[in-house]
């Protein structure tokens, strides 16, 4: 494996990757100037990163690194893996660093990063749980407090923090512990400690670390801690992913993060080995998940009880907990299987959880936060500006300050787009040939999307056409028809281009009503709204003096689209004629009865409704929220 140098920076660097199919762009390389993705990078920047670490100074998550390294006295503050949510912002600042320089920023990071490396032992040891409390027990609870998984998060930062800056402060910080896990950790018959933690994210992050540092032991190192699992050592439970050997799973069960990470980790693994059994493994979980175990938003985790999947098609709406970690988990996985295979389905998901289930975890402001992510709601529930346990809130600032690095990729044949925003991309290819690509488009609200190409040559150019794109999309290239696609695959548009060559991708999007499975019983008798990408619920604001649970859309109902530039930041609502059906009155007070075939319901008025993207419900005055709504007839 050979290192990489300053500024190589893919969130995911498969350039070296022998079974990787497509290789990532640097983060530095896309600048988008939205009005959708753009906006909301820099509230990360000015608003959500000075308040994280407001908050990481109040809740003593600093103060404990500081104690570590005897700079002032006290005990440990907080949760056991407190240590982590520090990584997780250290990583946001650095991709913000690398697309947005801001000096004073810089210096904070560099201050950060010195009080930790003040902190790190001797030998490379770096957690504070320990350092302040117990040093001898190190290592000796796993399946618990999460050493290996605060590591994940240090190396994940400190490889960030190199590809944007060039500096090594963080990245020998990561190294000395990396080597310190090496040397701990490995088969009993090597004489080390077997084992492996009970929260995966140490095995993509070793294997990011090793692509940055060519060190092929800390490669070997993730594949050990993906083959310990399924034999005890983290606990042996699901919860846990440890009931079985990573290759012998066919299900997505246990803690809905913990699995993601550790697919995403697997996935990473088989770029660099080519194990076949890790892909065979990877495609039945990923087919269990979509099948029976995610939700329309795609969100994942079902169950409010250890955070996890439930049974297939158990996908509860109100009781939903769809964390928001799990959603970017989800980004994070399928990223990486597109990566491997350049596959739309993995793009098409990563595309339905970053607008839906993972941005609605982030309030308009930036101010504020879901945890978990309900698909109706009587009006409780609200985004906070932090919590106890705060892995949420970094984790979004993370993905958001990264993005950039998620919309295009390159191969010998060409520039593979994903993702669609106005914005521009500096792209080289595996050639040496350079080209600029310029997106216009006001994505996701319109269909059109115009790319100027600059850049002389022959190569090809393959344009995501998502699935949601029922109808397929049109392709002109110098506003002659170049190609028509299905819907679900990329469109190949080869050509010795000129420069000032121009593509208009046109992806129709209509309102449409989605259905689920008939054994997710929840959403029997439902439909959710939805347009291109976006899935959208019904809001108390926008409908008030109803009760939303009365609220019937009838099959024949035309929806239409309204722009809306006054309502939450700008969006495209949905209306629709609808009616209203509460329960009769033989209903009062009576829970059950003898069925009657014919419902008759207290009124049957005709009304209007109106819907906003899923992803902007809560930011107003409380009140109910439904994406499912009751399907009649006309």
């Amino acid at each position: 494996m050979s290192a990489r140098g300053r500024l190589s920076g893919p969130v995911v660097d498969t350039s070296s990757s022998p079974f990787a199919r497509l290789r990532p762009l640097p983060v530095t390389a896309v600048r988008l100037d939205d009005a959708f993705w753009g906006p909301r990078r820099q509230l990360v920047r000015e608003v959500s990163l000075p308040l994280q670490y407001e908050y990481l100074e109040r809740t003593g998550r600093l103060d404990n690194f500081r104690r570590a390294a005897g700079q002032q006295g006290g005990p440990f503050q907080g949760l056991y893996f407190n240590d982590s949510d520090v990584y997780k912002w250290l990583e946001a600042a650095a991709w913000c660093l690398a697309t947005d320089p801001d000096p004073a920023l810089d210096q904070l990071v560099d201050r950060v990063i010195a009080e930790l490396a003040a902190a790190q032992q001797p030998d490379g040891y770096l957690d504070t749980y320990y350092i302040l409390g117990n040093q001898a027990a190190r290592w000796t609870d796993l399946p618990r407090t999460h050493e290996l998984y605060c590591a994940g998060h240090l190396f994940q930062a400190a490889v960030a923090h190199f590809r944007a800056t060039g500096k090594s402060t963080l990245l020998d910080v990561a190294r000395r512990f990396a080597d310190c896990i090496c040397d701990t950790f490995g088969p009993e018959e090597s004489g080390r400690q077997p084992g492996t933690d009970g929260h995966p994210e140490i095995e993509m992050a070793l294997v990011e670390l090793a692509r940055v540092t060519g060190e092929r032991r800390y490669l070997d190192q993730a594949l050990y801690f993906l083959n310990a699992r399924g034999y005890g050592y983290a606990g042996g439970d699901e919860y846990r992913q440890d009931h079985k050997p990573f290759r012998e799973l066919d299900q997505m069960v246990g803690h809905a993060v913990r699995a993601v990470y550790l697919a995403a980790g697997a996935a990473d693994l088989y770029a660099e080995t080519g194990d076949p059994t890790l892909r065979e493994t990877l495609e039945r979980l990923w087919l269990d998940m979509v099948t029976a175990k995610l939700y329309v938003t795609g969100g994942i985790g079902a169950r409010h009880e250890g955070e996890s999947f439930g049974k297939p098609y158990e996908l509860p709406n109100e009781r939903a907990y769809a964390e928001t970690c799990a959603a970017i988990g989800n980004v994070m996985w399928n990223w990486r299987m597109l990566l491997l295979t350049g596959e739309a389905r993995f793009a098409d998901l990563m595309e339905l959880a970053l607008y839906n289930g993972f941005l609605a975890g982030y309030s308009l402001d930036g101010r504020a936060y879901f945890y978990v992510n309900p698909l109706a709601d009587d009006g409780s529930h609200r985004r906070q500006p932090w919590f106890t346990c705060a892995c949420c809130p970094p984790n979004v600032a993370r993905l958001l300050a990264s993005l950039p690095g998620y919309f295009y990729s390159v191969t010998d044949q060409g520039i593979w787009v994903h993702l669609y925003a106005q914005g521009t991309a500096e792209i080289t290819l595996p050639s040496g040939q350079p080209v600029r690509l310029r997106q216009q488009t006001n994505y996701p609200w319109d269909e059109a999307i115009e790319m100027e190409v600059d850049g002389a040559g022959e190569f090809s150019l393959f344009l995501r056409v998502p699935a949601w794109c029922e109808d397929g999309a049109i392709v002109r290239v110098n506003g002659q028809v170049a190609a028509d696609q299905a819907p679900g695959s990329y469109v190949e548009v080869r050509r010795a281009w000129q420069r000032g060559d121009t593509v208009e991708l046109s992806l129709p999007m209509p309102a449409r009503r989605l259905e689920s499975h008939p054994y997710a019983a929840e959403n029997a008798g439902r439909v959710a709204p939805a347009r291109g990408p976006l899935i959208y619920c019904v809001e108390q604001a926008d409908n008030p003096g109803i009760d939303l649970r009365d609220l019937v859309l009838p099959i024949g109902a035309e929806i239409v689209t309204e722009e809306r530039p006054d309502l939450l930041g700008g969006v495209v609502a949905l209306r629709a004629p609808a009616r209203l059906a509460p329960p009769g009155p033989a209903w009062s007070g009576t829970l059950y009865r003898t069925a009657r075939g014919v419902e008759t319901f207290g009124s049957d008025r005709e009304i209007e409704l109106v819907a906003i993207p899923y992803y902007a419900w809560a930011n107003r005055e409380p009140g109910r929220m439904l994406v499912w709504l009751r399907n009649g007839s006309a």
